[in-house]
């Protein structure tokens, strides 16, 4: 089945006790202000100005610092099939999204996007 996916953000994952000065540091270094996500709040971001991709933090329960990637994709299904049938693994699951593996090891997320919002304009449609 066709459908569309894009690379859409930046995460960067801090642990709790370094995510405010996190915050405030990528906030100054991109020059935009990181709100809070209403719907998540371990989420921290916004658009950057002039680019058509996000920039996250997401303050981590454990674990050490990174960054990863997240696509977005209108079919969760379709899209980690694909990334799998390139050398990706699947980790874990939450209902909007697929956390994943490259091949080698690094994560990156596969998120689901609201109806409507990839087309031919922003994504690549894959067949």
């Amino acid at each position: 089945m066709a459908h569309f996916s894009r690379l859409y953000a930046i995460v960067i994952d801090a642990p709790r006790p370094d995510h405010e000065a996190t915050v405030a540091f990528w906030s100054g270094a991109a020059g935009v202000d990181l709100p809070v996500v209403a719907k998540y709040p371990e989420f921290n971001g916004a658009k950057l100005p002039t680019h058509d991709m996000l920039l996250l933090t997401q303050r981590l329960g454990d674990g050490a610092p990174r960054v990863h990637l997240d696509f977005h994709t209108d079919d969760l299904d379709a899209e980690v099939a694909r990334l799998e049938a390139l050398g990706a693994t699947r980790e874990s699951r939450a209902e909007n999204w697929q956390v994943m593996r490259d091949p080698a090891g690094l994560v990156f997320c596969v998120v689901r996007d609201r109806p409507g919002t990839l087309s031919e304009a922003n994504a690549t449609r894959w067949a």
